[in-house]
């Protein structure tokens, strides 16, 4: 059923083709680090492909849209964690990667959606997600705009610690990436 419904994210956005592998590998990459136990890992492995499942439920004109959102398809998109969270809740089996679809757009400040969480707030689970997430998103081409270099993103990643991301997981992230320890071949190089 996870394959499934991977497969049925990536067929609705082909531009986030292959997306949420890189950004499970590289999450995984940065749990390590913290010491994840082998079930916390696995629940990862669940989490993790399925982050945007909630975009099953919005139109693929938004999707593939190429210029900007205007406030109602911008609504539409921040309802993708809801929606992913009712899916989740449906199925007993994949109800622990709740926190990685729920909070994953979560920041930091308090700034994100869809509840507002800030700091510790936000599961730890979902604050390593936000960030493997968002460097994999940004280094991707995107119907709205090109791909930005790794070393931009890496750059974007570290100034936005402390108002997007938890600082403690940008530190790791980015000490991975200047080791190029454990992560997956596309993000490292």
């Amino acid at each position: 059923m996870l394959s499934t419904l991977s497969r049925a994210i990536e067929a609705r956005d082909p531009y986030t083709r292959g997306h949420s592998a890189r950004v499970t590998a590289i999450a995984e990459a940065i749990a390590r680090r913290l010491g994840w136990d082998k079930e916390r890992l696995e629940l990862l492995h669940v989490g993790g492909p399925l982050h945007d499942v909630g975009k099953l439920g919005v139109s693929e004109q938004v999707l593939a849209k190429p210029g900007r959102l205007d406030e109602q398809e911008l609504a539409q998109i921040r309802e993708h964690p809801k929606l992913g969270a009712r899916i989740l809740l449906r199925v007993a089996a994949l109800r622990g990667a709740l926190p990685y679809v729920l909070y994953h757009h979560e920041r930091w400040d308090g700034g994100g959606y869809p509840t507002g969480r800030a700091g510790e707030q936000i599961p730890l689970e979902a604050r390593v997600l936000a960030v493997a997430d968002a460097f994999d998103a940004m280094t991707s081409d995107r119907p709205y705009r090109p791909a930005l270099g790794r070393d931009e993103a890496l750059a974007e990643v570290a100034r936005c610690a402390g108002t997007q991301f938890d600082p403690e997981i940008v530190r790791i992230f980015l000490e991975l990436f200047a080791e190029r320890a454990e992560l997956p071949a596309a993000a490292a190089s």
